[in-house]
């Protein structure tokens, strides 16, 4: 079948391919075969008439949106004219299979036709001046004229997603990712305008490796955006679906995006079970071997998510995620190392014989070559709390001492950054497991950072600061150090009041009653107010406050008996 377009004008309009249509209808009328499948074409060209008709109503004859479109259905329908003249006579020159095949070819390529006019009548973007380059647009226009423009060009660039040939929808997806990359702005002014959905059904039905390229790029830049997280979790199982193909067949640029995608999408236990059960935990750890260094990291951000349900912790011990993770934690780059090492915590927090594991697998020498290469405060967090998971099993623990750990917890106790703080008291109460490591962190000034921390802001942070001065004061030369702080003792009384919500009183009660031996503590303790919060926990039947609240009390009494 040869398609003839010779006569094709440079940019066909509504008007040039009406007559081409009735010229076809007319053709159709005297084929002499396949008459069935050429009824169904004519009902076809009525329908494609009806689209046309709309279109020249809201658009006019043509719109820069149409053009390639209406090149396409030209060409379409000469190929059909030519074809149906073929089709005038019952033995076609190049056999009926052959002609019956193009036939099927030219109805097919209608139903596409139909469906982007109907795309486009539906889209509204030709009553909003979509065709003015964005550009132009937002240059030198006020905020709420650029918001405008972004919302306009947003609902061209989702019009033309959805019709014309690959390379058309590759230029709209390369313009769509300038828009997005410009301003996280124009992440909510597109959202808004229902993008998202439009991108999960382009990725789910493209056979082009460029167009999933694109697509799952621009749908990572949009789980960038806090804001827009919401809209991505709402298209369920269909995205997540798609992602973890790409992640096992995709190009490396999109396997990396992919997972970029993925952070966004792996905090719940239903989808962490999806990508579980899916074979994802594989082929992300896969990744962490073999990817790129971007893409290693972005994977075990993805896996350090996962680690978190328990519900997907078998997938992590069938495919040897510890040694893997262990490997990347060595090799990979800061951001790879950390969220290896964040995924092994959550991997092994509650699981001694895993604590062992990785104990036994080098995971203390990787924790202190982390901590050695000098991180800056935002990832040394997760090596503190490595630290403090460890710490938890008393074999591990005594391990970590003997490696000079002690003073490296005790160095970051006053770091900036809070959940650092609070890791390193939880490691400090782990590792005072004996009276021997107690005199030691004693004689490295932890007391006074520790007794600062109970005056933090954060609830958290006070107790875990509690937590590890109780433990502490079980040497007695700690607790001389305690006293003498200036509001170490009166921060600690300030805990038992029960408006302080959250905190566990066993902590401050211990404290207090340990120091309490001295008179001159005692006095301490109720001019801060003790025996009035001690009285409230004591009503509420907390354990040791009793205890605490008659010691107070026979201090009282003994002061009396002293001034007679």
């Amino acid at each position: 079948m040869k398609e003839s377009v010779a006569e094709e004008p440079i940019n066909p309009t509504v008007k040039n391919l009406q007559p081409l249509i009735a010229s076809l209808l007319d053709s159709i009328s005297r084929v002499q075969i396949f008459k069935g499948k050429w009824s169904l074409i004519r009902t076809k060209l009525t329908a494609l008439e009806t689209q046309l008709l709309e279109f020249s109503s809201v658009a006019g004859d043509v719109n820069p949106l149409s053009v390639e479109l209406f090149h396409s259905l030209s060409a379409t329908c000469s190929a059909a004219v030519s074809l149906a003249a073929i089709c005038h006579s019952p033995t076609p020159p190049d056999g009926k299979l052959k002609t019956q095949n193009d036939v099927d070819s030219i109805s097919a390529k209608l139903d596409n036709h139909i469906n982007d006019l109907e795309v486009l009548n539906k889209s509204g973007v030709f009553s909003e001046s979509a065709t003015v380059s964005f550009s132009a647009t937002v240059s030198n226009v006020s905020s709420s004229s650029r918001r405008e423009s972004v919302r306009v060009e947003s609902r061209n660039l989702m019009t033309r997603l959805q019709i014309g040939s690959t390379e058309s929808k590759i230029s709209a997806l390369d313009s769509l990712l300038e828009l997005l990359q410009e301003d996280d702005k124009n992440v909510l002014i597109a959202v808004a305008q229902g993008i998202v959905p439009i991108l999960v059904r382009l990725v789910d039905s493209s056979s082009s490796s460029e167009i999933k390229e694109r697509t799952v790029a621009a749908i990572a830049k949009i789980s960038s955006v806090d804001s827009s997280k919401h809209v991505l979790l709402a298209e369920g199982l269909v995205l997540l679906n798609n992602l973890l193909r790409v992640l096992e067949s995709g190009s490396v640029f999109a396997k990396e995006k992919s997972c970029i995608a993925l952070q966004a999408l792996s905090h719940s236990k239903e989808n962490a079970r999806a990508i579980g059960s899916r074979g994802g935990i594989t082929s992300l750890l896969e990744i962490c071997q073999a990817g790129t260094p971007n893409s290693q990291a972005m994977a075990a951000g993805v896996l350090r998510n996962l680690a978190v349900f328990s519900e997907v912790k078998e997938h992590f011990m069938e495919d040897n995620a510890v040694v893997t993770l262990l490997a990347l934690s060595n090799s990979g780059t800061a951001l790879a190392q950390e969220n290896s090492i964040g995924c092994l915590c959550n991997l092994i927090a509650g699981d001694d014989d895993l604590k062992l594991f990785l104990a036994r697998e080098g995971g203390i020498e990787c924790v202190k070559n982390f901590w050695d290469s000098a991180p800056t405060p935002r990832n040394i967090e997760v090596v503190v709390q490595m630290v403090s998971i460890l710490a938890s099993s008393p074999l591990i623990s005594e391990v970590l001492v003997e490696n000079g750990f002690l003073n490296h917890v005790v160095g970051v106790l006053n770091c900036g950054v809070l959940g650092v703080r609070i890791a390193a008291a939880n490691a400090v109460c782990d590792l005072a497991y004996s009276i021997h490591t107690q005199k030691e962190l004693g004689k490295m000034g932890c007391i006074s950072l520790l007794a600062r921390m109970l005056d933090g802001k954060a609830i958290e942070e006070k107790e875990a600061a509690a937590k590890a001065l109780s433990k502490l004061m079980g040497y007695t030369g700690n607790r001389r150090i305690f006293r003498k702080e200036e509001k170490g003792l009166t921060s600690a009384v300030q805990l038992l009041d029960p408006l302080v919500l959250n905190l566990d009183k066993k902590y401050p009660i211990s404290i207090l009653t340990l120091i309490g031996h001295s008179k001159k503590s005692r006095k301490q303790m109720m001019a801060a107010g003790a025996c009035a919060y001690l009285q409230k926990l004591v009503e509420m039947d907390v354990n040791g406050a009793k205890k605490l609240y008659d010691s107070l009390g026979r201090g009282k009494l003994w002061g009396v008996f002293a001034r007679h």
